[in-house]
């Protein structure tokens, strides 16, 4: 959806990167060449082709480490599993083409990233989910995406087993599955011909009007991102005294953040200690025993390290950073986190699914002490602050809209024509629905969301689907969701419900009926009993005279 914009240097203020002239942010990043778009070119094989210009062997190298098992995975054994399991489905799905989806409902484990490669290999579009969805969220997302195929463990398949997927499903801890990526490969298969503006994975992001949306990212979006994290690689002065790089994953890999944390780790020849389900002190044990020297954080774990004394009993002295995003990182916590660990920088980035993740984000220790901000705009991308009143592009210091353009911007959202035109402006501006402002030197504030998501831990909660539950249940007569500050998860669902004449359902009730309903993270944590919910003439919910019945002056901002 990019669109080339000719700015005169003159134009341009060097400092902020607004151009007063197209009233636009320009990247003050170098520019990151890419493939000519017309070059027939998959995800899988550009990121592969990264590892041919790794200055050291790398076959030997533990590409995935699982932290529980200390089961691993060397480079050599990966790319020979892509390729075996790339031949295998060809062999067992002859009719499985490029354009066709896969539906993948699975933890994290070893072969989660080998699937992934393998199918975006053969041009075949990945669609990872929650694997903890409930029945109906998984059940929303198959029609959505309409797979041909899934992908799923023999704990999660209980949740396919009524949906029509054609040719079925496919277990990963089946002893079936170790032998397709365990197989002699056949020459005899042509290879796949991709192209760059051709569908690589559909990742779901929660929308403001309810259900969840199939966020479409091609191999051209994907293949942007993974540019800059390569070129990012060579920012500064290398150190030859520098540990090899370990990250540790907090993040499941179906979430925009883990996945594109997973590409860029194979693209740059790392190691990545993954586990199956995360825990706070298994994560510390395993950067003592990685030696990790990355980690991909959301803030709820950051104030997890400040306040734990946990942390006091594990050598964490190898890690080197903090890559923190998902939702704002307050300058207390940072503050705090800098005093207790003074090795560990943390790195602050802004992204959307829509984009890919990373939009924005700060670099080095300099522009990692700009509190509060996001960082700089990404490479390759560019920005507009809009007056959401008058349309009106706004300059530094102005609060507003913030407009995404840049070739790591989604083609659309899956099934959802109308979705995908309400969120794109005319020339390929996406519309983010969060208030920011850019600083005179070009680095990118939240002020608040617009589109008034909850964002418990990294995962956002839409309070319009929980409000349409509550609405289902028969002694309440009326509610609304609001996000509730809590320093653990950043923000928790807090309901306020209308009971109907002569009911007496309880918090306790109310709480587990949407238990049973959602993943864990949508859970309503709060239930606070009102007469009525406050709404305009139109019937809009006005949340923000909720939020002022329950915080005080001064805390409202979310």
């Amino acid at each position: 959806m990019a669109t080339e914009t000719n700015h005169s240097p003159s134009s341009v203020d060097p400092k902020s990167g607004f151009c007063y002239k197209t009233k636009t942010y320009q990247s003050l990043r170098p520019k990151v060449p890419l493939p000519p778009p017309s070059q027939p070119l998959s995800i899988t094989d550009y990121t592969l082709s990264q590892l041919h210009k790794s200055p050291t062997p790398i076959s030997n190298k533990a590409v995935l480490i699982e932290a529980t098992t200390d089961r691993r995975v060397s480079y050599g054994e990966f790319l020979s599993q892509v390729h075996s399991l790339t031949s295998s489905l060809k062999t067992r799905f002859p009719s499985l083409s490029k354009g066709h989806v896969a539906f993948i409902l699975t933890p994290t484990s070893l072969h989660v990233p080998v699937l992934y490669f393998s199918l975006m290999a053969l041009g075949v579009t990945i669609s990872p989910a929650n694997p903890t969805g409930s029945d109906s969220e998984v059940a929303h997302q198959v029609r959505l995406c309409n797979p041909v195929v899934s992908f799923a463990t023999s704990a999660t398949v209980k949740k396919l087993n009524r949906l029509n997927i054609p040719l079925g499903t496919v277990l990963l801890d089946s002893p079936e599955f170790d032998s397709m990526i365990n197989a002699e490969v056949a020459s005899t298969h042509r290879r796949v011909e991709i192209a760059q503006s051709d569908s690589a994975a559909i990742l779901y992001s929660s929308g403001t009007t309810g259900r969840v949306k199939g966020v479409i990212l091609t191999h051209r979006n994907l293949i942007a991102l993974i540019a800059g994290f390569v070129q990012l690689r060579h920012f500064g002065d290398p150190d030859p005294n520098e540990p090899e790089p370990v990250s540790f994953f907090t993040l499941p890999l179906f979430h925009v953040f883990g996945f594109m944390m997973a590409v860029r780790s194979v693209a740059n020849a790392e190691t990545m200690v993954i586990v199956e389900k995360f825990d706070f002190e298994t994560m510390l044990r395993a950067v003592e025993k990685y030696r990790a020297t990355y980690i991909p954080v959301s803030p709820p774990l950051v104030v997890a390290l400040v306040k734990s004394d946990l942390a006091k009993k594990y050598d964490l002295g190898s890690l080197r950073m903090l890559a923190c995003g998902g939702a704002p990182l307050g300058k207390e916590v940072t503050l705090k986190f800098n005093a207790k660990f003074p090795n560990t920088e943390i790195v602050q980035g802004y992204g959307l699914t829509e984009t890919g993740g990373g939009a924005t984000r700060s670099l080095g220790p300099e522009e990692s002490l700009r509190y509060g901000s996001t960082g700089r705009l990404a490479e390759n991308m560019e920005a507009k602050i809009v007056d959401p009143e008058t349309g009106e592009a706004l300059p530094p210091g102005q609060r507003g809209e913030l407009w995404l353009r840049g070739p790591t911007v989604m083609k659309g959202y899956v099934g959802d024509d109308k979705a995908t035109a309400e969120t794109f402006a005319s020339e390929g501006w996406l519309k983010t629905g969060d208030l920011c402002y850019f600083d005179s030197e070009g680095f990118l504030f939240i002020v608040d969301r617009l589109k008034e998501l909850i964002k418990y831990k990294a995962y956002q909660v839409p309070p319009v689907e929980l409000e349409h539950l509550l609405h289902s249940h028969p002694e309440i007569a009326d509610a609304a969701v609001i996000p509730y500050p809590d320093e653990e998860a950043g923000q928790i669902p807090m309901a306020f419900v209308v009971r109907k004449p002569g009911s007496n359902v309880t918090e306790a009730q109310v709480i587990d009926f949407i238990a049973k309903q959602v993943a864990p993270y949508k859970k309503v944590r709060r239930v606070s009993f009102i007469n009525s919910i406050p709404k305009n003439p139109a019937g809009k919910i006005l949340r923000r005279e909720l939020v002022a019945l329950v915080l005080p002056a001064g805390a409202s901002r979310l």
